[in-house]
């Protein structure tokens, strides 16, 4: 009787080990994933790049876009979501211009734009002069989609606006208009250089959005801006308690140096 207790108690003895050893592993693994990287990590590994962007506020990119390279990469207020949304990805371009034309194939370029992308895409799109244009619809924004674009930015307009909201599928543009582009623009380019709502968007761009708008930060820039857009957002996101405790955004600017 008394060899089974001593068994029985180094069986459970082994098993809380066991659990212990997991849950220390568990705890190390959750550290050092959130582990803050440095810009090196994050050039070497653009996955990893993309989805710390995708934890970002995007007041907080425009701010280091500015403080790093001292340019504005931001778009402006005309810039606005089919409903509200978040997102980070790559730049896909595309570049329609006016062009009065009785082709079938006018634009059958802008479509195979489409099925040339993929997971974490965002379909990035100049239409000349297009304000009250559509530059895309359901079925563009239903295709992106199904290929796991992570969304899309029209300087133009856009139609179809309860479908897109329907798949959820996240669209910035100038407005929602019922028009159509086919028979009045002819597709020029894809993945060329292009100049949506002022900024210049080069292919590969990381394009940021949420619901304080858009911005594109260059690629070769990509992983020194998001380090400070993070330290800018871990700063901003510690005044909020700070000020709500001490009553005083002055003292709290002092304290952080972020406003």
């Amino acid at each position: 009787m008394l060899q089974s207790l001593k068994n029985s108690q180094r069986i459970r003895i082994a098993a809380c080990l066991t659990v212990c050893a997991t849950i220390i592993l568990a705890i190390g693994h959750i550290v050092h994933a959130d582990a803050p990287k440095t810009a090196d990590e994050y050039s070497a590994n653009p996955a990893a790049m993309i989805e710390a962007y995708r934890h970002v506020e995007v007041a907080s990119v425009s701010d280091a876009v500015e403080q790093l390279l001292h340019v504005k990469r931001y778009m402006t207020h005309h810039m606005q979501a089919v409903f509200p949304t978040k997102f980070a990805g790559t730049a896909l371009t595309v570049k329609l211009i006016k062009q009065e034309n009785h082709d079938p194939d006018a634009l059958s370029g802008m479509l195979k734009a489409i099925d040339s992308g993929g997971p974490g895409a965002v379909y990035v799109m100049a239409v000349e002069d297009g304000a009250n244009i559509a530059g895309m619809g359901g079925l563009m924004g239903t295709a992106m989609s199904a290929r796991g674009f992570a969304g899309a930015v029209i300087d133009g307009g856009v139609r179809d606006v309860p479908q897109l909201k329907r798949i959820a599928f996240p669209v910035y543009s100038t407005g929602a208009v019922p028009s159509t582009s086919v028979g009045h623009y002819r597709f020029a380019g894809v993945n060329v250089p292009v100049v949506c709502d002022g900024v210049n968007v080069a292919p590969q761009d990381i394009v940021v959005a949420d619901q304080d708008g858009v911005v594109v930060v260059p690629r070769e820039h990509a992983a020194e801006v998001l380090v400070l857009a993070q330290q800018l957002d871990e700063s901003e996101h510690s005044m909020y308690p700070f000020i709500e405790k001490y009553h005083s955004i002055v003292e709290a600017v002092k304290q952080f140096h972020r406003i």
